[in-house]
């Protein structure tokens, strides 16, 4: 006995029966508060009509009450706004979206308030979220794997929909049918164990789903098979009304988005307007339930029933589109209600037999199933609150019906739809054996590239290969791909017959005269499978991924059995939360006439005018436009397109722009953008104008744990797909003016790598901002090393010279320290330099940033101005 209980009580198994028991319990208690909660608000409001006019108290209950209801949400748990059922399937969908017990606790209170304040908006909707909320913060004291997580926030919301309606059948087939769509044996066991307690629980503690009158709807119900056609009927009619009722709830929600107006202001409106048209209409529409059982049961006029149905249709569309907490299972039952009583009364009409009951009764199922697109649970939800075994058949003839009319008329989950106005794209698992086909390059390959200058001397092109673990480099010039040069590429000149090319200088030789000019790539749509043919056609390791010639990354075979290890971890099947874009409320635009793009982001105004006059040295040198942004940050619960902003002060900071590019005689872009992520904000200015180069201040530290140069800037540098300028200002001044900067003595740094040349291009550009400059290369040794190799030194004073024929004073000087920031700090101190620029490779002063922060301890080491370069990596 004991060994078969110690079978049963497997960790994960007790540990789930156990969790989907204390859900049930707290699932079905939330769903009696709640219905006890919003019925003796609604009681409330409507004796206040006995004693104040109905026009007077129904608006105003209705705006303050759906203010109210509209600042917990926004201010406490923007994620319980709506129905709550899009947020749980997102989360089941392995999106990043919140459910925890705070969300569940202002979920139903704001709920409450929402319901009670006479909006029609139903209680079902919320008790799946409160659930679902309660169940995922549960699990977060309990050390399980996530996919026992889904499963508990999967029974919380099916517990939480047994309780609403006291239908613990429908609860787990909602989880089935719509939620998780899964099938194995311990969701379904955690979810039946859940949903039955929370409904048993619920039907005791007086939680009853819809009040209705039982024994008065059995007595009235009956079916006859002369009435299938008009079962069909109702069922088409319900099925067009109910993707007609989907299509209102997309174009309410993009109305009230159109508004720019807070959440609290949108469910207030929603409330005010309810109020106002409750107020007009006769008294029994102010009292839902009781509005409910007199369609049921048949006791009202179809011409009632038509003005019931007008109205709530309308009512429910302005109040769930202003994104009030509130459900929609209770208004498309009510619909249906409506829909179903009218057709009765007209069958009774013409036939002289049938029972409107029936009809309201089975037209609840199919404006069910025609809204939520699952009729299976339609059907039993429907069934399990009347036990009448007289509705099966007209219920399912009606609902399969309108779900097959709704599903042609509006195709696909009116959840999902709803989860894709907030930028949350809902993807089905892939086959494993079907990963290759449905990945592509862009998912897998990698984003940050090493690469070569197509001027690079074959002398530096080995020095690369010397610092680097990669046996081949994509070759670019001008950020667009011209080749590809690797290892064997360099063995063939050893080997070559043409004495010409072999007995030439290797510092003579540009890899544009060794390279393969026209190499395989592949585009970022193109599938795994198709790269993996490509690699094993040509017998080659990499591709590079090419998007219009420009170079966006490159993918190996390591990333292809990556992607499929991850893919088997269900990694790849993670569906990507897409954070809100930023917002322009500000641009200016000048005519397009240069090569390329420069960004320059400006915040502080005691830099931006050095930042702005390097970026003009650059611009003029390389024929290059400036675009100028200046970004506002606002709170996160708040709309970047809805935000109002003053701008004053930005356009003032972008003035200065303006006035020194007139100067210049340089194309200039100005614009403003508010956003939640200052990052973000560049990222996407970089993308959407094409940058090519962007500059941007630097601090030379930071408090932020975990980051190198900060948190903007360490983003900009892993993610930006172009080059990469960080320019820190120094804190001293040769000039007799504070406010000024001496760029006259230029120290460089250099090692081998694809970076290395880039400080070397950019310093005749920048050396024009000082008078007599001089500069200095140099390399840093170990004190153990007798004769230093000042080979790279000299290899940059040639390329230099060679290509920009400079008439500065440049020198290449060893130094000896035991780190390279201790040589570059001395050299600074002693000799006084104005600026360093550090441009390094990967493997050289790049990779050390990255690993023991060289910049930021020279930054923070000197006062001379400091500039980081860090080449296009491309996206």
């Amino acid at each position: 006995m004991n060994q078969r209980f110690r079978t049963w009580w497997k960790p994960r198994r007790g540990l789930a029966i156990a969790e989907a028991c204390i859900i049930g319990l707290v699932a079905a208690l939330s769903a009696v508060f709640l219905k006890v909660g919003s019925g003796w608000l609604g009681t409330w409001r409507v004796h206040t009509t006995h004693l104040l006019p109905a026009w007077l108290v129904l608006p105003a209950i209705g705006l303050v009450l759906g203010f109210l209801a509209g600042w917990l949400v926004d201010r406490l748990a923007p994620e319980a706004a709506g129905s709550g059922i899009p947020q749980v399937k997102a989360s089941l969908a392995n999106v990043p979206v919140n459910l925890s017990w705070r969300v569940a606790g202002v979920k139903l209170l704001s709920a409450i308030i929402a319901i009670g304040s006479g909006m029609t908006l139903g209680r079902q909707g919320p008790t799946v979220q409160v659930g679902a909320g309660l169940a995922a913060g549960m699990s977060r004291w309990v050390p399980t794997s996530p996919d026992h997580r889904r499963q508990m926030i999967a029974a919380g919301a099916g517990a939480g929909l047994a309780a609403a309606f006291n239908a613990p059948i429908a609860g787990v087939l909602f989880i089935v049918e719509e939620l998780l769509q899964d099938l194995s044996g311990l969701t379904l066991g955690t979810a039946i164990i859940a949903s039955f307690i929370g409904g048993v629980i619920s039907r005791l503690l007086g939680g009853g789903s819809l009040d209705l009158n039982l024994q008065l709807v059995k007595s009235s119900s009956q079916f006859s098979i002369p009435e299938i056609p008009f079962f069909i009927l109702l069922g088409i009619l319900a099925g067009l009304f109910g993707a007609l009722f989907n299509r209102g709830l997309i174009f309410s929600i993009k109305f009230y988005s159109r508004l720019h107006i807070s959440l609290p202001l949108r469910v207030g409106l929603a409330g005010f307007i309810s109020g106002v048209v409750v107020a007009m209409l006769p008294p029994s529409f102010r009292d839902n339930t009781g509005l409910r059982e007199s369609l049921i049961t048949g006791g009202s006029h179809p011409s009632v029933a038509a003005i019931a149905f007008a109205a709530q249709f309308i009512l429910t569309l302005i109040a769930f589109g202003s994104g009030a907490p509130g459900g929609l299972f209770a208004p498309s039952l009510i619909l249906g209600s409506c829909l179903g009583h009218i057709i009765g009364v007209s069958e009774l009409y013409i036939t002289g037999v049938g029972s409107p009951t029936t009809y309201a009764l089975a037209g609840m199922g199919g404006f069910f199933s025609a809204v939520s697109k699952v009729p299976i649970t339609a059907i039993v939800i429907v069934f399990e609150m009347t036990t009448d075994f007289n509705l099966v058949l007209p219920l399912m003839i009606v609902s399969v019906a309108a779900y097959l009319v709704a599903d042609k008329v509006v195709p696909g989950s009116l959840y999902e739809k709803l989860l894709e106005l907030k930028g949350i794209t809902l993807t089905k698992e892939v086959a494993m054996e079907g990963a290759l086909s449905k990945l592509t390059a862009k998912d897998v390959m990698q984003e940050r590239v090493e690469t070569l200058d197509a001027e690079m001397s074959l002398e530096e092109a080995m020095q690369a290969f010397a610092h680097s673990h990669h046996r081949g480099f994509p070759v670019v010039e001008d950020n667009k791909l011209v080749g590809i040069v690797t290892q064997s590429d360099l063995l063939k000149i050893r080997e070559s017959t043409n004495h010409t090319l072999r007995d030439r200088n290797l510092a003579d030789i540009f890899l544009k005269e060794i390279m393969t000019s026209v190499p395989m790539t592949v585009s970022p749509i193109h599938t795994l499978s198709n790269v993996l043919y490509l690699l094993d056609r040509y017998q080659i390791s990499r591709l590079p991924v090419v998007d219009r010639r420009k170079l966006i990354g490159i993918i190996t075979r390591a990333d292809i059995i990556r992607a499929e290890a991850d893919h088997l971890n269900c990694e790849n099947a993670t569906p990507k939360l897409r954070p809100e874009p930023s917002y322009i409320v500000y641009q200016t635009r000048s005519p397009s006439t240069g090569r390329g793009r420069l960004l320059v982001p400006v915040a502080n105004p005691e830099t931006a005018g050095v930042l702005l006059q390097m970026a003009a040295a650059i611009a003029r040198d390389r024929h290059y436009e400036i675009d100028c942004v200046q970004v506002m940050l606002i709170p996160r619960h708040s709309s970047p397109s809805e935000t109002q902003v003053r701008t004053a002060k930005s356009r003032r900071l972008l003035r200065q722009a303006e006035v020194l590019a007139k100067k210049w005689k340089i194309p200039l872009h100005t614009q403003i953008r508010v956003t939640h992520d200052v990052a973000q904000a560049i990222l996407e200015t970089i993308n959407e104008q094409h940058i090519d180069l962007i500059l941007m201040g630097w601090k030379g530290n930071t408090s932020t744990p975990g980051r190198i140069f900060g948190s903007v800037v360490d983003t900009i540098i892993r993610q930006a797909t172009c080059e990469v300028v960080l320019v820190k200002l120094g804190t001293t001044s040769h000039s007799s003016l504070p406010t000024q900067h001496s760029f006259n003595s230029w120290l460089v740094p250099v090692a081998g790598g694809p970076n290395s040349p880039l400080a070397i291009k950019l310093l005749p550009a920048l050396i024009t901002l000082g008078n007599d400059p001089k500069i200095r290369l140099t390399q840093v040794f170990k004190p153990s090393e007798l004769k230093p190799d000042m080979s790279i030194s000299e290899q940059a004073i040639r390329h230099l010279m060679r290509r920009r024929k400079l008439s500065s004073t440049v020198v290449a000087l060893p130094v000896q320290a035991n780190s390279v920031a201790e040589g570059v700090i001395n050299l600074v101190q002693t000799e006084g330099y104005d600026v360093v620029v550090l441009g390094a490779s990967r493997e050289g002063l790049l990779q050390q940033a990255i690993q023991g922060n060289i910049p930021e301890a020279i930054a923070s080491g000197v006062e001379s101005t400091v500039i980081l370069v860090r080449g296009a990596m491309q996206k």
